[in-house]
């Protein structure tokens, strides 16, 4: 019995992966083009900017909403920033998966990585950097997108 019912579970959500890919590719295909966004990353970040993208007066107000702008961080002569922890878990967790597809196949994500590891920076400063470069990248297609569905 346990066996059926955990292949019924992986058929449904086979079938769910399927559906969600074909809404996705449907409501966000210049999105899904873009290098290390999948399915259930473009629906995560169609779903943060909401059905009325005009309230997002520009870039880093998305940012703001994925939890993907930084915050000072600095005491005394220390110059730092660090991860907001407001906004979206889920579209910061999307914006991480992007990063990590990036940083592991991307040329351009490779020397960045290589260049501010030289500067110093951890790999986790590194990660919240790429974050906001990709936010940069994607809202206006998010927009486009939005608007086309609209």
């Amino acid at each position: 019995m346990l066996a059926r019912r955990w292949q019924y579970l992986t058929d449904e959500l086979h079938a769910i992966d399927k559906a969600l890919r074909k809404l996705t590719k449907e409501s966000a295909s210049t999105l899904m083009e873009q290098f290390g966004v999948g399915p259930c990353v473009a629906a995560t970040l169609l779903v943060t900017a909401g059905d009325n993208p005009q309230r997002i007066v520009k870039e880093s107000a998305f940012a703001a909403l994925c939890g993907a702008s930084p915050l000072q961080a600095s005491s005394g002569k220390t110059s730092r920033h660090r991860l907001n922890r407001g906004g979206s878990r889920e579209a910061n967790n999307a914006l991480l998966t992007v990063v990590l597809i990036r940083m592991r196949s991307d040329p351009r994500t490779k020397l960045y990585v290589a260049k501010r590891s030289g500067e110093g920076l951890s790999i986790k400063e590194i990660q919240r950097c790429l974050k906001r470069y990709i936010v940069r990248e994607l809202y206006p297609i998010i927009l486009k997108d939005l608007s086309v569905m609209t």
